[in-house]
């Protein structure tokens, strides 16, 4: 707080006693002078402040103007109508005015005794007074900067119009001349007793009230105040000092806000939440709050020292950890979970939990209410608001206890200092100083889904201080407590709980006999696993044993919450929901579908944890959980495939008309115009090269394409095809059809399968179904819809088969890969053996892809093609780059930041990019009419996101981008795989090399970090991980079908 302070001379104010006012108006600005004062000096000039009062010259006390009246003349007079009111202060008429409300006076009375002044809204302009009329006060040509300060801006006056102000009787009020004064103004003042502010202001009200209201706390004898344009002056009540106020509470945009209409108002925290109790007696489930400190107080099953608790109080907590001693657990560790601010206020001799909670659901926490702020800086911003909010309301803050309904709500808690509101680490740390065993440690972890790589990497750098807890101390040294708190001591807590206990497992050499042998619980649980579980069976080392040891876990800390039943539970919701009224069981439907895969997600991180430890443990640790995460990517690869409802899918669903069939003609346009001469849309070849592309072709096409490649002019005796598609394909009445949503025919649906036989054998249900069903089915045709019946059917296997009768040389292969994204590892490894065992049969094998539309897929397969080709018959000589003078020239070559990290990383890795580079010119030279280059469509498709209107467009533009700019570089490190395996004539598949060779040389680190950083900050951007971009393009909009399997 600036100060300043000037003494006035006593025998200056000897002479000038006496009790008659002057009112004086000079410029539109109405002062009160007390008899005595000086009188302004000439215009401009820098005016001293000079005041003397009858009560200062007499040494006694200031009396109120109240006692000059009969009680209740003013306090409790009925309040009247605004019209017509003799003497009531107009905002409109008069903006530097600010009322306080103290009661409303009856019509006669005047604050100055006698009869109500005569001016005013309804009495006209104030009469004139005698006297020279002030000077105008001017602005000094400069300001000292440290005089300047931000006014609060405030909203809009409330409709009440000014609130009145009482003026003590022996006080008198200046406008004063300081420096940074820049107009008259005129100004009321009131005792700091009677100023509550419940509405909202304009900018320089809200300065009056809170600048007078910070006075009343600052200095209790301070009585009278002034406004300039950048800070407050006091004055106090001996006329001897004044002050000019510079407090944060005056830069603060404070906003109040009620509940319902029939609760006060009051100030919100961060704006917009009000601070709610958030632990009540319904929710302690084991009836543990008195007799163990906290509700739901436990302890996981088979002795393991491992323990659970909802919210506890201050004394409460106090009271566990007294229990833990009591037990004999000399060292303990705290983890509290919860990611939303928490802060204890005092109720009934304790402090109690409260959370800011938003109006709209008042039982949900709040998560990340600032990006990148950690919640324990959130808990001391919301303490210093609280407390700023208590000063401005006689030390007290409003808080619900009782959001059911709402009976005598809200509550008022005292806070009369910061050390009245406690947070959470103040709570949970203080213990250290008396418990040198014991440590704290926040870690908070998501209410639904499984926890973040970097929450899993702190939680086991936390362990990693304790030496207790690894094998590098003795075993026999009994391990800390480890001790987890959420809000209800349920869903977080028995997620920590269940990864403490598999450390423990660890620790102990495997989990106990006995702990298999423990009931599961009273609810039945399937033998059979998810389908992604099977498949992480089958991918990871000692799977079983992995899968088997989480669910030990899971059973020993299953007294609140078992996360498996969880997981079946929620599916059977899911699967109960039936196909009427489409719109709400469809939003129905995607509830309980995200219920299902968070859950399911939560569980596969376990068992990821626990595969993590069984590596890790051993070694201390040595590497973290996210950087071990990218040496072993084929777990994001299963983690992103988790629904594999569309397995299940029945022929009923066409036949009903839940899906129908559209014609692929409907979406690959002819850009190319091969309809005419080979039947099939977008035919082209590579140049000088037995490398073929196009769009999905029909039996006729099929049938014309062979011709063609088997003439007396190309002479192929053998042709490889390969279908990349990963969507249902049949043809029937000789046209090919595809499975879509009524309400969005123009999305793909991708079946998750991890095997092309998988896709075949569905095919062959759905054709069989159609067949038997002999019903009329709505179709679409390129231009319109008709409704059709089947006589033939056949899948892409099927067709195939029919043309080797007649081309021997025939090979057809099913390889699915994702479209506008990276084949992943496998997929490489498949297109690599069938090119491989093509050319040990015939050297001069021709090489057929075909997509849906002969675009993106079989372009990438082409590249991939021709790159093995060139390793098998040689790489063509490479010629210098043409310096080029165009837009955007740098990016359209791929020389992207994350690019030239893989280069610089990789052995002569620009040679292997320009090799690339060379491929992709050579597959696009004849597709120009496309414009699709798979190169230079990354920074194109950038830019195009970024200048998006639409929201949804825009967030599918970028991850276009990022899954094309991942794209190019897969390609690359194929190429430098095709060179650094030749040796070995590739015996080691692209895949392994991959997790054995690359991912150690940090190429998952880096993919793991995607982005275009030359022009933007990676943080805040989820899908520049590989969890979050290989888990969305594996996601779809679309209505659930089929079962959850």
């Amino acid at each position: 707080m600036g100060e300043r302070k000037r003494k006035e001379g006593g025998e200056r104010n000897e002479g000038r006693k006496g009790k008659k006012r002057k009112e004086k108006q000079a410029g539109g600005a109405r002062v009160a002078l007390c008899k005595g004062q000086e009188e302004p000096g000439a215009e401009g000039s820098h005016l001293p402040l000079k005041v003397a009062t009858a009560a200062a010259a007499a040494k006694q006390p200031p009396r109120s103007i109240l006692s000059s009246f009969p009680a209740g003349s003013f306090a409790h007079a009925p309040k009247e109508k605004e019209e017509g009111r003799e003497g009531e202060l107009s905002e409109d008429r008069h903006p530097g005015l600010v009322g306080a409300q103290a009661g409303a006076q009856p019509r006669s009375a005047s604050p100055w005794g006698g009869q109500r002044a005569p001016w005013g809204p309804a009495g006209g302009a104030a009469p004139p007074v005698s006297g020279p009329a002030l000077p105008p006060l001017q602005t000094p040509p400069s300001l000292s900067p440290g005089r300047k300060s931000r006014l609060a801006s405030r909203p809009a006056a409330s409709p009440g119009g000014p609130r009145r102000v009482f003026l003590h009787a022996d006080f008198c009020l200046w406008i004063m001349g300081t420096t940074a004064s820049t107009a008259q103004q005129t100004v009321t003042t009131a005792t700091f007793e009677n100023i509550h502010s419940n509405g909202t202001m304009d900018d320089r009200n809200s300065l009056s009230i809170h600048s007078f209201q910070t006075v009343g706390l600052h200095n209790n004898k301070a009585k009278s105040i002034i406004t300039n344009k950048v800070a407050p002056v006091v004055i106090t009540y001996n006329c001897k000092e004044e002050f000019q106020i510079h407090d944060d509470l005056l830069k603060a945009g404070y906003t109040v806000g009620r509940i319902t209409e029939s609760t006060p108002e009051h100030y919100l925290v961060q704006g917009k939440y009000f601070m709610v109790r958030d632990v009540y007696s319904k929710l302690d489930v084991l009836n543990t709050a008195s007799s163990c400190g906290a509700p739901n107080f436990r302890q996981a099953k088979g002795g393991y020292s491992v323990f659970g608790m909802g919210q506890p109080s201050l004394d409460g907590f106090k009271q566990v950890l007294q229990k833990l001693q009591n037990e004999g657990h000399k060292e303990c560790i705290m983890f509290c979970v919860r990611e939303e601010p928490v802060l204890f206020l005092p109720l009934d001799n304790d402090f109690m939990s409260y959370t800011p909670r938003g109006k709209e659901n008042l039982h949900e926490n709040l998560h990340s209410l600032q990006r990148g702020v950690k919640v324990e800086n959130l808990e001391l911003s919301i303490r210093k608001e609280i407390h700023d909010f208590a000063k401005l309301s006689e030390n007290t803050y409003y808080v619900y206890n009782d959001i059911e309904h709402f009976k005598d709500e809200p509550h008022s808690v005292s806070i009369r200092c910061e050390e009245d509101i406690h947070v959470t680490e103040e709570v949970y740390k203080r213990p250290v100083f008396l418990l040198p065993s014991y440590r704290y440690h926040r870690l908070p972890l998501p209410v639904e889904g499984a926890p973040l790589e970097a929450q899993l990497d702190a939680f086991l750098n936390f362990l990693r201080e304790s030496p207790n807890l690894l094998l590098l101390q003795d075993p026999s040294r009994p391990p800390p407590a480890l001790l987890f708190s959420c809000q209800t001591g349920v869903g977080r807590t028995n997620l920590a709980m269940v990864l403490g206990t598999l450390v423990l497992f660890h620790r102990k050499g495997g989990p106990q006999k006995q702990d298999h042998s423990l009931p599961q619980s009273s609810k039945f649980l399937p033998k059979d696993q998810f389908q992604i579980i099977q498949n992480y069976i089958a991918t990871v080392p000692k799977g079983q044993q992995i899968v088997e040891e989480v669910d030990a876990a899971i059973s020993l800390c299953s007294e609140m919450h078992n996360m498996r039943e969880a997981i079946y539970e929620n599916k059977k919701k899911l699967e109960a929901i039936g196909e009427d009224y489409q719109t709400q069981a469809n939003t129905t439907k995607e509830y309980f579908l995200q219920r299902t895969l968070q859950s399911l997600e939560r569980y596969f991180y376990l068992i990821t944890f626990n595969y993590y430890l069984h590596e890790q443990y051993p070694l201390a640790f040595a590497l973290s959980f996210s950087r071990w995460m990218c040496r072993h990517p084929e777990l994001y690869r299963l983690q992103a495939n988790m629904n594999m409802s569309e397995l299940t899918i029945k022929g009923d669903q066409i036949t009903k008309g839940a899906r129908v069939l559209v014609v692929d003609d409907r979406f690959s346009p002819d850009v190319l115009s091969t309809v005419r001469e080979m039947s099939v849309a977008n035919f082209r070849r590579v140049p000088k090269m037995s490398v073929y592309g196009m769009a999905q072709p029909n039996s006729k096409a099929i049938g014309s394409v062979l011709s063609y490649l088997t003439d007396a002019k190309r002479k192929h005796s053998h042709i490889l095809w390969v279908n990349l598609r990963e969507e249902v394909v049949l043809e029937g009445n000789e046209q090919t059809y595809t499975l879509r949503e009524v309400s969005n025919l123009d999305q793909q649906i991708t079946v998750p399968v991890t095997s092309p036989e998988q896709l075949e054998k569905l095919e062959s249900v759905l054709k069989s179904d159609l067949l038997k069903s002999q019903k009329w089915i709505e179709v679409y045709l390129e231009q319109e819809k008709q409704m059709k019946m089947f006589k033939t059917c056949l899948t892409m296997q099927e067709i195939f088969n029919q043309h080797k009768s007649t081309c021997q040389g025939l090979a057809y292969k099913r390889i699915p890969i994702p479209d506008f994204c990276a084949p992943r590892e496998k997929d490489f490894d498949q297109l690599l053996e069938a090119t491989k065992a093509a050319l040990a049969e015939d050297c001069h094998t021709a090489f057929v892809f075909n997509c849906h539309s002969g675009r993106g897929r079989t372009t990438t397969a082409m590249v991939i093609a021709v790159l093995t080709l060139w390793h098998f018959n040689g790489i063509p000589e490479m010629v210098e780059d043409e310096i080029v003078s165009v837009p955007d020239a740098k990016y359209t070559k791929g020389e992207f930041e994350v690019v030239m990290k893989i280069v610089q990383i990789l052995p002569e890795g620009h040679q292997m990019k320009k090799e690339v580079d060379i491929a992709l010119d050579t597959v696009s030279e004849t597709m120009t009419p496309m414009h699709y280059h798979l190169r230079e469509i990354i920074i194109c498709t950038y830019r195009q996101g970024k200048a998006a209107k639409d929201v949804k467009e825009m967030q599918t533009l970028n991850l276009r981008s990022l899954q094309y700019l991942e794209r190019y570089i897969y390609l690359i490190l194929f190429n430098a795989y095709l060179h650094l395996e030749k040796k070995d004539s590739w015996q080691r598949p692209f895949s392994i090399w991959m997790q054995e060779v690359a991912s150690k040389a940090g190429v998952y680190e880096i993919l793991n970090h995607l982005g275009f950083t030359e022009f933007e900050d990676l943080e805040d951007k989820p899908l520049s991980q590989l969890r979050y971009r290989w888990q969305e393009q594996s996601r779809n909009s679309l209505p659930f079908r089929g079962e959850f399997i």
